[in-house]
């Protein structure tokens, strides 16, 4: 009976014993999750036509974008693709820049610290049409008019679903700012409730005849005998040249935008190599550091220097030293992090070496919080000399961190309908909206994506039905802040969307991703830590309670400094958190808020090499939807 008990305890210790609110997908031959239902209707609709895992990616986006919410047509698609027959990951960067005209100076000019959240200022070009058009046509196998099929009946009317009816209504004030936005969103104009009603036929005319100009041009060069990549760039190049930008253009501009033709003609999608670490045997893959992503990859060369499976799962000693590894490497995310593609080049080598790590680990003092954390000095692990030291000795001078005020209860944003969050617009900004997309076939193509842009209240740009994105927000307007993160037109900000990707043994191991702005990296890191070094199911591992760090400073929201700065020791744990760990963390430093679910809306595949099959974990926190066969 004793040795019973044990085990029991062990494996409740490890989290193997742990009992899921959805049950684990299971599929032979494809699997199909996503943030909407529905759109998990349309990948499995792709693939039960014959088509692939990146055909399968590719309709589930293009329903969620016509589902708003979360994200929508005008926004940023970034991706990571695992390719069978070269062995490769591929990144998709589709991520919009900065307009003409798009300058701290003009920023500042209005009164800004940060470019505003909403409306046609916090705009940067659209990148999910363009980034649907390159995946589609280098590694899908479908048409642009089969792909778009779902989304296009969706636009032409889908029964709209509580939680963006209810969005729409909390935000129909910034809406009726702007007139094609307050057309579209507004179906009961001068009633109590000017939103939709769940369940109600939503319609989007004008958005159902810009996918039908895509399609038609798709169709027409099929018809002139061009090929199906340079048929589904026909649709690229309307959207991004043609009348649909000219109609998008006008639109942004008279509602006071600053995009044009020629920001639009000049972008283009980025497929470039991914970034990655090995973490015990395991290559962890992320896109560059014009995302979050890195941060994730830099926190597992922290922790690689600790034993955390013997500390045990959300123990107080782990739970602190995950903590301040995540602290460490989101001070290098906020001063290093940017467009790679821009004149400064980010030290991403020296961020994520080896070396680099174990000095960052060596700072991490095991009984106390560091309520001061600073980004680190890379430049001599990739031989070079820093020359942002003089930024770094102002750096301080920003914000006293240890005076901010900690933040009381906060849940993710697809709770917000069910809990009332004390401090809420600090937890909306943190954790701001997206989606995410998981996708995996028998032939052995694996898609992870984590798509945004263009949420509630979105700003429609004239009849294209089309809103735009509002990442525009993630820039600085000051060096000091980051020097590589400053706003220039053509440049792209650097963003908290990150899908992930694992190989073992050069075959796919896990692909996984979250929605939640800040916390996606944190949430990202300890599921992957519940299946590598705790033993987990992919669907425990979607479920289990994690932490939530505040120290750090908010990649979205307020115009004002005091908006976003970090909250010194303010940490998110389970409400389940046995009194003895509590008590453990206050005596480290830390100010501790509560919720029942703490781990995010992650969605992920594990790739069953045993069995030749595939397992599919999909949140409980949402909407959040999984189907495989």
């Amino acid at each position: 009976m004793q040795r019973f008990l044990i085990l029991l305890l062990l494996l409740a210790a490890t989290g193997k014993a742990q009992q899921t609110q959805k049950p684990p997908l299971h599929g032979r031959h494809w699997m199909a999750i996503t943030g909407k239902p529905l759109a998990a209707t349309a990948g499995a609709a792709l693939f039960q036509q014959g088509g692939n895992a990146v055909d399968a990616a590719c309709a589930m986006l293009a329903a969620t974008c016509t589902m708003w919410d979360v994200l929508s047509w005008g926004g940023e698609t970034q991706a990571l693709i695992y390719h069978p027959k070269t062995g490769k990951v591929i990144a998709i960067n589709a991520l919009g820049v900065a307009p003409t005209g798009a300058t701290a100076a003009f920023y500042k000019g209005k009164g800004y610290a940060f470019p505003p959240e909403y409306g046609p200022l916090s705009a940067v070009t659209p990148g999910t049409p363009g980034g649907i058009c390159h995946m589609l046509s280098e590694y899908g196998t479908k048409s642009l008019q089969e792909v778009l099929r779902p989304a296009m009946e969706m636009a032409a009317g889908y029964p709209i679903e509580a939680q963006t009816a209810n969005s729409i209504e909390r935000g129909k004030s910034w809406i009726k700012q702007w007139p094609y936005s307050e057309k579209v969103f507004l179906t009961h104009p001068g009633q109590p409730r000017e939103a939709p009603e769940a369940g109600e036929i939503f319609v989007q005319a004008d958005l159902l005849a810009t996918l039908q100009k895509m399609v038609d041009a798709e169709t027409a060069a099929l018809r002139a005998g061009k090929s199906r990549k340079e048929a589904i760039m026909a649709a690229y190049n309307r959207f991004y040249k043609g009348d649909i930008a000219q109609e998008f253009v006008r639109g942004a501009r008279e509602q006071g935008g600053l995009i044009t033709m020629q920001d639009l003609a000049n972008w283009k999608v980025i497929e470039e190599e991914p970034v990655h670490v090995n973490y015990k045997g395991i290559d962890v893959y992320k896109l560059r550091e014009w995302t979050q992503g890195p941060m994730m990859l830099q926190a597992l060369n922290i922790l690689e220097n600790f034993d955390l499976k013997a500390m045990g799962y959300n123990s107080p000693q782990y739970i602190h030293t995950v903590y301040q590894a995540m602290n460490l490497s989101f001070a290098d995310r906020d001063f290093y992090y940017g467009d790679p593609y821009g004149t400064l080049k980010p030290p991403i080598r020296g961020l994520l070496s080896k070396a680099y790590a174990r000095q960052r680990a060596g700072t991490i003092d095991p009984r106390q919080n560091a309520t001061v954390v600073m980004p680190g000095d890379p430049y001599p692990f990739q031989n070079e000399r820093n020359p942002w030291k003089r930024l770094l000795e102002l750096r301080p001078a920003l914000s006293d961190t240890t005076q901010q005020k900690p933040p009381g209860e906060f849940v993710p944003k697809h709770d917000a309908i069910a809990y009332q969050p004390s401090d809420s617009a600090y937890h909306d900004r943190l954790w701001r909206g997206t989606t995410s997309v998981e996708a995996a076939d028998a032939e052995g193509w694996v898609v992870s994506i984590t798509p945004s842009g263009g949420w509630l209240p979105a700003c429609i740009a004239g009849r294209t039905g089309v809103g735009m994105s509002q990442r525009a927000q993630s820039f600085v307007l000051d060096s000091v802040m980051n020097p590589f993160n400053v706003i220039a037109p053509g440049k792209r900000p650097r963003v908290t969307l990150t899908p992930s990707m694992a190989l073992k043994d050069g075959k796919p191991f896990l692909s996984f991703a979250v929605q939640g702005g800040d916390t996606q990296d944190q949430n990202l890191l300890q599921f992957f830590l519940n299946v590598v070094e705790f033993g987990m199911t992919v669907q425990q591992a979607t479920e289990a309670a994690n932490v939530n760090s505040n120290q750090l400073w908010l990649s979205l929201g307020g115009t004002a400094v005091k908006d976003r700065v970090p909250r010194a020791g303010s940490i998110l744990v389970a409400s389940a958190t046995p009194d003895s760990t509590r008590r453990a963390l206050e005596s480290m430093g830390y100010t501790l808020s509560f919720a029942a679910r703490t781990s995010g809306p992650i969605n992920a595949i594990f790739f069953d090499t045993l069995h030749r099959s595939l397992w599919g974990g999909s949140s409980n926190h949402g909407e959040d939807y999984g189907i495989g066969w």
